[in-house]
């Protein structure tokens, strides 16, 4: 699990555990990915370049620093991954976001998957690309998505989830070992019907209101 890293700020924690409570209604669920959202991606643009420039403050000329390098792209797993976007989008709203629509077999192997929809951004290979699923269970359709970037060109690639479990890190982790996880919390594994355990439920019904 080298690629893994596990996100400890007391705030998402805290969040987390709220959305984890079966008692959280569906807005206030909505509220808090998006908030943790932006939490990770905070996390996770540590790394970012910067360049120092000066700037003409109402008082003096100031060196500061800017980022510089390559642009970001955001591309949600949908559907459940679709209520991170907002979040990361309000950290970085010049970048652009696309979408990837994979739908994972009920199979407990968990390894067949189908991709039914793809729009990326025209310029995504020139980008680092943050890709966003509320959880990583089995891995198959985060390491699908995954493998769909890299087809087009793309080489600079984080994954963020909320909640992942050791055999979604472990598949994941075997297809992409270049790719790095960033998550909230590890969970203890998978149930006989994939959901992870102890783990939120279904994430995209919950944001959806769909169950």
């Amino acid at each position: 699990m080298n690629n893994l890293k596990i996100l400890d700020h007391p705030l998402l924690q805290h969040k987390i555990s709220l959305l984890r409570d079966k008692n959280t209604i569906m807005k206030e669920f909505r509220e808090l990915v998006s908030e943790i959202s932006m939490l990770m991606t905070y996390e996770a643009t540590r790394d970012l370049k910067l360049t120092e420039v000066q700037i003409q403050t109402p008082v003096a000329i100031a060196k500061t620093k800017v980022i510089s390098g390559r642009k970001i792209a955001l591309v949600p797993i949908l559907r459940a991954g679709l209520g991170m976007a907002g979040g990361a989008s309000v950290l970085i709203p010049a970048a652009p976001v696309g979408h990837i629509g994979i739908c994972r077999s009920n199979s407990k192997e968990g390894s067949d998957v189908t991709e039914y929809y793809c729009k990326l951004p025209v310029d995504i290979a020139k980008r680092d690309v943050i890709v966003m699923d509320l959880l990583l269970a089995t891995g198959s359709c985060a390491s699908r998505a995954v493998s769909k970037l890299k087809e087009v060109g793309c080489d600079s690639i984080k994954y963020i989830c909320v909640i992942a479990c050791p055999e979604g890190v472990k598949a994941f982790g075997e297809a992409h070992p270049d790719v790095e996880i960033y998550c909230g919390a590890l969970d203890s594994g998978l149930t006989d019907d994939l959901y992870i355990t102890p783990g939120i439920g279904d994430g995209g019904d919950r944001i959806f209101g769909t169950k």
